[in-house]
This record gives C-alpha cells, sequence and structure tokens, in this order.
C-alpha cells in the first residue's frame, strides 16, 4: 500500500520545491518506493483566508501554480483562518488565488486517494515527463468560508483543517461523516487511538490524514486560543502575541524534540502498524520553519539511507559550503 505525504510551504518553499521535485521525479531510486507525495500545502504571507501560520510564504502565486502542474502534484490552499466574517467573503487576494488554482482542476469524478490525482498516463518514452491531471485543494477551518468557496469555486475538494482541535473521537468521526470533506485531519493527540482507529469503516480510513512530526507539547490545553491568536493576526487585528504553555517552548521546534513526542510517526510506524491497518495519509508540518529543517523531514521520510547525501548534495551541498 502507497503512503501519501502532504507537505509543507506551498508558497514558503517554492525553492527548495523546485530543486527537489525533479530530483524526486528523475531519480526516484533514491527514495522509497512506497511513498508518493499526494499534495503541498500553504498560504501566501499576507492571505487573511489564511490562518495556519502567519509572515510566511513569499513566492509568486503563478510560479507555484506551474510548478505543481508540471510535477502532477495537488496543490492545497491552506485557508483555515477560524475566525473568518461575512464582510471577509469579498477578499481580493483570497478570491483571486481561488481562481488562479482552480484554472485546470480535474473533476472530483474519477479522483483517486492519493490527494488530487485525477488520472496519470505515462509516456512510453522513458526520458518523457509524465502528464498527471490533478485537483487542487483547500484546507479549511470556517464552514461560512467553505460554503463560500464550494458555491464560488466548485472544482476544489476539501480538507478538515487540524486548527479545529478535534480531540474527542467521537466528534471526529462525525467529520469524517461529512460529505464536504474529502480528509480530516484529527488532533494530533489521537493519532495512537489504535482500538478506535483500527474500528473505524474502510471509507473513513482512507479520509483520516494524520499530523505526524507535530513538537507541541502533548499536554497543552492552549492549543485552540494559539491558532486563533495566530487568525487574529491573519485578519489584521491588534491582538497580543500568545503565550504559548508548553515547558519547553523556549527550545522552538527541534525534530528531535517532535520524535520523542508520543503521538509521532515515524518510517516503522508507517510499515509496520498504519499502512497494514488502511491508512495512507500523513501531513507533514513545517510552514513557518527554515528550508534546512523540511529537508531534513524529506530525507528522513522519504529517502533511503545510503542516498541522503546524495540529496543533500543535489539540493544545497558543495565544497565552500560554510555554516558559520
Amino acid at each position: 500500500m502507497k503512503i501519501y505525504y502532504h507537505l509543507p510551504g506551498l508558497f514558503e518553499f517554492y525553492d527548495l520545491y523546485k530543486a527537489f521535485l525533479p530530483l524526486f521525479r528523475e531519480h526516484r531510486e533514491y527514495f522509497y518506493d512506497w511513498c508518493e507525495i499526494g499534495s503541498v500545502y500553504g498560504a501566501p504571507s499576507d492571505c487573511i483566508w489564511g490562518g495556519g501560520r502567519v509572515g510566511f510564504g513569499d513566492a509568486q502565486p503563478q510560479k507555484v501554480a506551474e510548478l505543481m502542474k508540471e510535477h502532477g502534484i495537488s496543490a492545497r490552499l491552506t485557508f483555515s483562518n477560524s475566525l473568518i466574517r461575512k464582510e471577509h467573503l469579498d477578499d481580493k487576494k483570497s478570491n483571486k488565488l481561488c481562481e488562479m488554482f482552480e484554472i485546470g482542476n480535474a473533476s472530483m469524478d474519477g479522483a483517486t486517494s492519493d490527494g488530487g490525482r485525477a488520472g496519470q498516463g505515462k509516456s512510453e518514452n522513458p526520458d518523457a515527463k509524465e502528464t498527471c491531471a490533478v485537483q487542487n485543494g483547500i484546507i479549511i477551518h470556517s464552514d461560512l468560508l467553505l460554503n463560500y468557496i464550494k458555491t464560488k469555486y466548485p472544482n476544489y475538494y476539501f480538507v478538515s483543517s487540524t486548527t479545529k482541535v478535534i480531540t474527542n473521537f467521537e466528534q471526529f468521526k462525525a467529520e469524517l461523516n461529512r460529505e464536504e470533506f474529502r480528509y480530516v485531519v484529527p488532533d494530533f493527540r489521537l493519532n495512537k487511538q489504535f482500538d478506535k482507529l483500527n474500528a473505524l469503516t474502510d471509507a473513513q480510513k482512507q479520509k483520516v490524514e494524520f499530523l505526524c512530526n507535530e513538537c507541541c507539547w502533548f499536554g497543552c490545553y492552549d492549543r485552540k486560543k494559539c491558532y486563533e491568536n495566530v487568525s487574529q493576526k491573519s485578519l489584521g487585528e491588534k491582538c497580543e502575541d500568545h503565550v504559548c504553555v508548553s515547558p519547553t517552548a523556549q527550545r522552538g521546534y527541534r525534530f528531535s524534540d517532535a520524535m520523542k513526542n508520543p503521538s509521532f510517526i515515524g518510517i516503522e510506524d508507517f510499515q509496520n502498524i498504519y499502512a497494514p491497518a488502511g491508512f495512507q495519509h500523513f501531513k507533514i508540518e513545517g510552514r513557518s520553519l527554515g528550508s534546512a529543517l523540511i529537508l531534513e523531514f524529506l530525507l528522513y521520510y522519504m529517502t533511503k539511507p545510503e542516498h541522503q547525501l546524495k540529496v543533500r548534495e543535489e539540493i544545497y551541498l558543495d565544497s565552500t559550503l560554510d555554516l558559520f
């Protein structure tokens, strides 16, 4: 069974993906054959419908759309602002993005389970690029915004955002049963509730998209307020900075800390637990991090150990590189 990764930084890490995606296509032998890229997600830095992170993402939308189309990868607009009001629906920039990324969207009919791929035809020429019709998606929190986009831009699929902080499993099941959503990203603290997860129907399992490298404190009781604070900032509202309650907040994000999190999902977990149980979709967080750390995620989750140095060399290493 294939594992589909949903990667961070559609607008935030354009330059990294511009280098990485051709490498992934042309040297597939460097990477695990059981994994694929289901989508790349993100939002421009000044998009008021955005809600995951603020101030990241300066790539030109047209170039981003063209890069994803070239590689047959679903682009997901992260419109997870939880505080959208009716007056925000007419935002010109957000609507322009919807118009741009809806162009060329494939129909929902025939779309497969990889996130946005709606059919793929390989050329008989092994050196030719694969052609692939993809459907772009939207990660969303607000039902008001969801209904607006569904009506005005009907060719998207939708992902229920983890910013809803759904920690109650029955509420999570109810979210899975909503027809509007192709995928639902639960709160990371549901990742290891295997008795309940394994009892889901096959159709429900295909809609689950686990957040696998969360570094947030497992005991956090303030996560929803944190996201609401980001939503306020996206809307340009004056507000105090949110103060993280995590005991290790001063350390910032560290992948080594994320690996110790009780919710962490690693390579062996995919192969031995989740895939055999029928789960295929996994989201990697990191839109507000640096591209060097995103590369480490790509190396750990997708790249065979014996080829990781080759990938690093292709992306950024040279014989004169100084770290300090």
